[in-house]
């Protein structure tokens, strides 16, 4: 198994680069970020450059965090801020040659909602498909994220199939699958053929992963057998150190 360094979690008590460049030194074969905007794209490259690490991925940006938004592009009314969220991340993802963008939908329900997500989707899926980039949908569990438009692999299974673009693909977070719907196993065996990226984390408490509600080396080896061999995200959570959280990656390396 190859391992991806989420830097949205992972070294974020440092700035981006030195993150990407701690992330290298670790061992990591690639990395991935949350919302890397205030950074220049530049500097960013240039650490990559450097590391020889691959950037996988990055986010839309969230909205108004002082209102605790999560997202924007399945809100009504608010469609020409996701369009700029959208290409906001084409350019610095291009400028980064990263190959993923997650447009993140936000808190909200209904028709409307679904009808407002798709529009955006086809819009980001139409602009990205130019730049050899696929667009990501995630399902985020209803502990940590109460209200967040997609919840299920099924429902963005159904979304992918209705919008019917080859680079719109599913994010598998097994945190959230594990916490909303479980049987893992299964569920990559189904959806293998429209997901893009897999990120993992203990359950239930998003540490290191090992341990918890999954058995983490039998799922690497579903995964191996399934003929994965894309780099799998760490997108874990840690009240120390990163550094003194990498007893799981050490052990898989040696």
């Amino acid at each position: 198994m190859r391992f991806s360094a989420n830097l949205g979690f992972l070294w974020n008590d440092r700035p981006l680069p030195d993150a990407i460049r701690a992330a290298k030194a670790a061992g990591f074969d690639a990395v991935e970020c949350h919302w890397p905007y205030e950074i220049p794209s530049s500097a960013v490259r240039t650490a990559l450059d450097e590391t020889g690490l691959r950037m996988l991925g990055l986010n839309t940006v969230r909205g108004n965090l002082d209102a605790g938004e999560n997202g924007l592009s399945a809100l009504t009314g608010r469609e020409q801020e996701a369009r700029q969220a959208i290409d906001q991340a084409m350019r610095y993802a291009q400028d980064v040659e990263a190959g993923n963008i997650h447009v993140m939908a936000g808190f909200a329900q209904g028709a409307g909602a679904e009808m407002t997500f798709v529009s955006a989707l086809e819009y980001a899926c139409e602009r990205a498909a130019h730049a050899g980039i696929n667009i990501l949908i995630e399902p985020l569990n209803h502990y940590d994220a109460p209200g967040y438009f997609l919840s299920s692999t099924e429902h963005a299974a159904e979304l992918i199939t209705r919008i019917g673009a080859p680079n719109l693909k599913l994010m598998f977070d097994c945190y959230h699958v594990q916490l909303m719907e479980g049987d893992l196993t299964h569920r990559l065996e189904k959806l293998l053929p429209v997901i893009g990226h897999i990120q993992i984390a203990r359950v239930p408490d998003r540490g290191p992963p090992a341990g918890g509600e999954i058995n983490f080396p039998y799922l690497f080896e579903v995964l191996a057998d399934l003929g994965w061999d894309a780099p799998l995200g760490a997108e874990y959570k840690s009240t120390v150190p990163t550094d003194e959280t990498l007893e799981w990656f050490r052990a898989l390396r040696s």
